[in-house]
C-alpha cells in the first residue's frame, strides 16, 4: 500500500474495528402526539396508528438484517427506542421487537434495552409493561422543572406530572435517565443552577444535558428567522452555563462523560457508547441510519424518512432502506474523530491511525495542547475543561490536518 493510496482513504479499515465499539441495534418510531418547535428529528404527528402492521414490519426489518449479519460475535449487547415518541408504542409491539432482535442475533447476559418515554399520563400506564417486554432503561424527556418552560418548549406535561413518572419510573425499570435542555428563553446561569441541582436530587444515575439549539426548518427556527424567539441567552452565558453543569454534576458524582452526558460509574449509556465508539449497529425504522461491517466493508444505511413510504416498502419489496453506501478508511477516521472526541475518554491515536492508515498532524496537536485545548494521556487524545465548549473548532483542526 502506497502513502498515496492511503491518503485516498483507498485501503479498507480493519474488519473486526467494530468490535471495538461493539454491537447494537436501534429501533426508529417515528410518531408523536405534539411537534415539539425546537425539534428537528424525524417525527410525525398522526390520528392513528395500525400497531399491529407496524410491529410486523419493524419484525421483518430485523429478521432482514439478521440473515445478512450473522455470526458468534454478533449478539447485541444494546437495544434501543428511539423517535418520534417510543412510548407512544403498546408494550405489545416492543416485545414483538425484541422477540425478534433476540431471534435474529441472540443478546449478551447483560443486554442494555433502552426505551425514551415522555411523562404524560398516558404513557406512564404503559411503564410496567414495558418492563415485563424486558426493557431495563428508561429515557424520560422531562426537558425542564419550570412549568413556564414546558409550555414554551411544546411540551405536554407537567412538572408534576414528570416528577409522579419519574417515580413510577424508578419502580419499573433498573436504570432510568432522564433530559433537561438548558439556555432557554429569559433563562439565567442562576435559575440554571438551582434546577440543576433539583434534577440531581432527583436523577437515579443518568442525566443527559443539552444546551437548546435554533435548527432550520423548526417552529424555533422560523420565529427567529423573523425576530420573535426572544430572550435566548447570549453565546457567553451558555458557554457559563455549560462549564457550572461540569462542576456541578461532577460534585454530585456524575461527571461528563460525553459532552451532553453525565453519569454515575458504570452507569453510562452502553448503546450511545456504541455510536461514539465506532461500533455497528442495525437500524430499522423510518430515516434510521447505521453502520454495519460485512464481507470486508464498512456500510452506512440509511431508511427511507417517510413513514408511509417506508411501510409500503418494507410490505412490497421487503425492504424499507433507501440507500448503502461503502465508507472508505478516510471517511471511517473522520466519523472516528468526530464521534470519540465526545467523550472524556477521547480517541485512541492508535486506532485512528489503523482505521485511517495515517497518522495524526503533530503540528496540528503540537498547536492545540499549546493552547490548552488537548491534552495527550494514555495514547488518547482527549479534549480539556477548557476545549469541551469549543469542541468543534478542536474537530476542524485535527481534521485538517
Amino acid at each position: 500500500m502506497s502513502c498515496a493510496e492511503a491518503a485516498l482513504g483507498t485501503v479498507a479499515a480493519p474488519v473486526d474495528d467494530w468490535r471495538a465499539g461493539g454491537f447494537g441495534l436501534y429501533v426508529h418510531w417515528p410518531f408523536c402526539a405534539a411537534k415539539c418547535p425546537y425539534c428537528d428529528f424525524n417525527s410525525h404527528v398522526v390520528e392513528r396508528v395500525d400497531q399491529r402492521r407496524w410491529a410486523d414490519a419493524l419484525c421483518a426489518e430485523i429478521a432482514r438484517l439478521g440473515r445478512e449479519v450473522s455470526g458468534p460475535a454478533r449478539q447485541l449487547g444494546s437495544i434501543f427506542f428511539g423517535g418520534g415518541t417510543p412510548s407512544l408504542m403498546l408494550p405489545e409491539t416492543v416485545d414483538a421487537v425484541i422477540g425478534a432482535a433476540r431471534a435474529a442475533w441472540g443478546f449478551t447476559n447483560d443486554i442494555e434495552i433502552t426505551l425514551e418515554a415522555n411523562p404524560t399520563s398516558v404513557e406512564q400506564g404503559r411503564f410496567r409493561g414495558f418492563a415485563d417486554a424486558g426493557v431495563n432503561r428508561l429515557s424520560m424527556g422531562v426537558q425542564a422543572l419550570r412549568d413556564d418552560d414546558l409550555r414554551r418548549l411544546g411540551r405536554l406535561h407537567s412538572v408534576a406530572e414528570a416528577r409522579a413518572a419519574f417515580d413510577i419510573a424508578r419502580n419499573c425499570f433498573g436504570r432510568v435517565s432522564f433530559d433537561l435542555i438548558y439556555a432557554r428563553q429569559d433563562q439565567n446561569l442562576d435559575d440554571w443552577r438551582a434546577e440543576l441541582r433539583e434534577a440531581l436530587n432527583m436523577a437515579v444515575d443518568h442525566l443527559s444535558l443539552y444546551q437548546l439549539t435554533i435548527e432550520p426548518g423548526t417552529a424555533f427556527g422560523a420565529r427567529q428567522a423573523v425576530g420573535r424567539l426572544r430572550g435566548l441567552p447570549d453565546d457567553d452565558v451558555s458557554a457559563d452555563m455549560y462549564l457550572e453543569t461540569q462542576d456541578i454534576c461532577l460534585s454530585h458524582g456524575m461527571p461528563g462523560y460525553e459532552i451532553s452526558n453525565h453519569a454515575g460509574a458504570g452507569a453510562e449509556s452502553r448503546h450511545n457508547l456504541v455510536y461514539w465508539r465506532q461500533g455497528d449497529w442495525a437500524a430499522v425504522g423510518p430515516g434510521a441510519h447505521g453502520r454495519l461491517s460485512l464481507d470486508g466493508r464498512r456500510v452506512a444505511t440509511e431508511a427511507l424518512r417517510a413513514p408511509g413510504e417506508w411501510l409500503a416498502a418494507v410490505e412490497q419489496s421487503g425492504s424499507g432502506d433507501v440507500d448503502r453506501v461503502n465508507l472508505s478508511a478516510e471517511d471511517q477516521a473522520t466519523e472516528y474523530l468526530l464521534m470519540s472526541m465526545r467523550l472524556a475518554e477521547g480517541m485512541s491515536i492508535a486506532r485512528f491511525e489503523r482505521i485511517g492508515g495515517v497518522p495524526l498532524d503533530p503540528k496540528a496537536l503540537e498547536r492545540l495542547q499549546d493552547w490548552g485545548m488537548i491534552k495527550l494521556a494514555g495514547g488518547h487524545v482527549i479534549a480539556t475543561r477548557a476545549g469541551r465548549p469549543v469542541l468543534n473548532a478542536i474537530l476542524r483542526e485535527l481534521a485538517a490536518g
